[in-house]
């Protein structure tokens, strides 16, 4: 089993999820699924603790610590503060968050990127970070010599352009939720705590997005990266050897560190099936194995771990990740991977997806959410809620989901909506607009275009969430998405793939599960028995064992890595060619997602 850190400062993150340990010795890949896979790298490259970090920080006097929102400020002041008063010198700390504009000020500036307030969703902000401060007193602010050692700390602290080494302290995704949920941050310029799915939307819609932009736009100006994580620790590394580590695995091969979250309608398949997780979770929904937006990539040396999200390989390594289809989606990564797990548990909800047009002119994302279902395990009465029947009559259909709701009277769903067996390997396919829903007792891999939260609601089977609130519908978003022609037998034909082998070799085939023709992206599955060769044609590969115990990739560059069953890899473009080898008995399958032609 995996170490964890499973109580650190526990009022400061609410979840049953461990916390990553910053020291980690070294994890047989390969042998069992492996919840904190690193990218290792030489020795001496990663430092662990205040002690090294303020020993750095008093040789150069003066410097600049920049953040994401989320970090916890003032343990990282206190910290600092401790460790430098002790070498005997005086340190004049400048905060950034006493130059933030006024609360008021600052939720009139963001209001009309929030949507309503009863809405889940908001749009992405177009703001910049600095239009959050009071820019002149900021820039005001300059070191004081009749301290030792000058600091300015917090998010936005590059923003008034000091003369002096920058260090940037990185948080993951999920932890900055965590941290939400606990009370223990809030959004930027915030003076109170709110709702968790309130603060998680305005995290999402403005205040990722301005710290984004602003990482992107300082990168060249960094000099220590730091993973704050830990709140009373910290590990760090300089800048070159984080870009060295950015430039290898942008030519060999990626793998993020999933993390795992609980759901009104979440299974046991996950808990029951991957080591190293709390077993104390009700259940677990999903695995956010290639969600990018929300994803780290995990760094290792000496045993020291440094998590950073992958936006920083997209801002340094694009072009090396995805070769022919960079200059398409430029900083954005356009292939998710994720585990659907209703095993032993429940139904999703009855949902569909905003056509391109409209997640653009709604929401402000560039790509909209096209999805398969592609069924990695299940039990024999599994199903999938896929398309109309072909009675269906709009008018009906909305007054039956409108009564449903305001009543909290169940429905007969397959009146409306076609429900499919399930079989393992089976690829369904969910282009935008199209009405679907895994049911209970399947651990669905859903190949997806990125975008993530952008799911309309119809029906729910009447279930509130783990909390005990109503989850939200939303009817009206979801009609003006619906594709009602997707239904009778239009559904077998369309929305179902249809496996053809299109190349096969000794104990080799290579498998076409076609998507349908609104998805950017197509699926090959790889079933093989020795070993086989692959060129990139300067495309990227995302990939994932589906059958088999352990396949050993080798990439162009000599780079090798074990992957266990159910693991998700990504072979950037610029690995030219890798060889799979099946490190078990019987067929190994693996799936392969990747762009279509421009």
């Amino acid at each position: 089993m995996n170490p964890s850190v499973s109580n650190n400062i526990p009022h400061l993150r609410k979840t049953t999820q461990y916390l990553m340990p910053p020291q980690l010795a070294d994890f047989n890949d390969g042998e069992v699924y492996n919840i904190y896979p690193v990218t290792k790298l030489a020795a001496g490259k990663i430092f662990n603790g205040y002690t090294s970090l303020a020993k750095w920080i008093t040789e150069q006097k003066t410097v600049v610590i920049e953040g994401y929102a989320g970090v916890l400020w003032d343990l990282v002041k206190d910290a600092l503060q401790a460790e430098i008063e002790a070498a005997g010198l005086k340190v004049n700390f400048i905060k950034t968050a006493d130059y933030l504009k006024s609360t008021t000020e600052i939720e009139k500036l963001v209001e009309p990127f929030l949507g309503t307030p009863t809405s889940v969703w908001g749009t992405k902000c177009t703001l910049e970070l600095k239009d959050l401060y009071e820019l002149d007193q900021l820039s005001a602010q300059q070191p004081d010599t009749n301290y030792d050692i000058n600091i300015l700390i917090g998010t936005g602290a590059t923003l008034a352009n000091w003369d002096a080494p920058v260090i940037y302290i990185d948080v993951p995704k999920n932890e900055i939720q965590f941290r939400m949920r606990a009370g223990a941050v809030s959004n930027l310029g915030g003076d109170k705590q709110q709702e968790p799915a309130r603060m998680y939307k305005r995290m999402y819609f403005v205040d990722w997005v301005l710290c984004s932009a602003l990482k992107k736009s300082i990168l060249n100006k960094i000099s220590i990266i730091a993973d704050g994580q830990w709140g009373t620790d910290i590990n760090w590394m300089f800048k070159n050897d984080f870009i060295e580590g950015l430039n290898k695995i942008g030519q060999s091969v990626i793998r993020v560190r999933p993390w795992f979250e609980p759901g009104a309608w979440g299974g046991q398949w996950i808990k029951e099936r991957i080591p190293g997780l709390n077993k104390d979770a009700v259940n677990y929904a999903w695995s956010f194995e290639l969600i990018v937006p929300e994803n780290g990539i995990v760094f290792k040396s000496d045993n020291n771990l440094l998590e950073v999200s992958f936006d920083y390989l997209m801002f340094n390594n694009n072009q090396q990740v995805l070769g022919n289809h960079a200059a398409t989606f430029g900083d954005e990564f356009p292939i998710r991977f994720d585990f659907l797990d209703t095993y032993d548990g429940g139904n999703l909800s009855i949902q569909c997806h905003p056509h391109l047009k409209y997640i653009q002119d709604n929401f402000g994302e560039t790509i909209t959410q096209d999805e398969t279902y592609y069924i990695l395990d299940c039990k024999p009465d599994a199903q999938v809620y896929l398309g109309f029947q072909e009675t269906i009559e709009p008018v009906a259909f909305k007054e039956a989901l409108v009564s449903s709701q305001q009543n909290n009277v169940a429905l007969n769903i397959t009146d409306y909506v076609q429900s499919h067996t399930a079989k393992k390997h089976d690829l369904f396919l969910i282009p935008n607009g199209t009405i679907h829903s895994a049911g209970a007792n399947n651990l669905v891999l859903e190949i997806s275009a990125t975008p993530y939260i952008f799911t309309f609601k119809m029906y729910d089977w009447l279930r509130l969430d783990l909390d005990g609130n109503p989850r939200p519908i939303n009817i009206d978003h979801a009609f003006n998405n619906l594709v009602f022609d997707r239904k009778g037998d239009k559904v077998q034909q369309e929305l179902i793939s249809k496996p053809t082998v299109i190349e096969t070799g000794d104990n080799y085939q290579l498998i076409h599960l076609p998507t349908h023709h609104e998805h950017f992206y197509d699926v090959h599955r790889i079933d093989f028995e020795g070993t086989v060769s692959i060129e990139t044609n300067n495309d990227c590969h995302v990939m994932m064992l589906v059958e088999g115990e352990a396949v050993l990739l080798e990439t162009a560059d000599g780079t090798k890595h074990v992957f266990a069953y159910a693991e998700t890899f990504v072979v950037p473009a610029a690995a030219k060619s890798y060889t799979l080898t099946n490190l078990g008995k019987g067929t190994a399958r693996v799936i392969k997602a990747f762009l279509k032609e421009l």
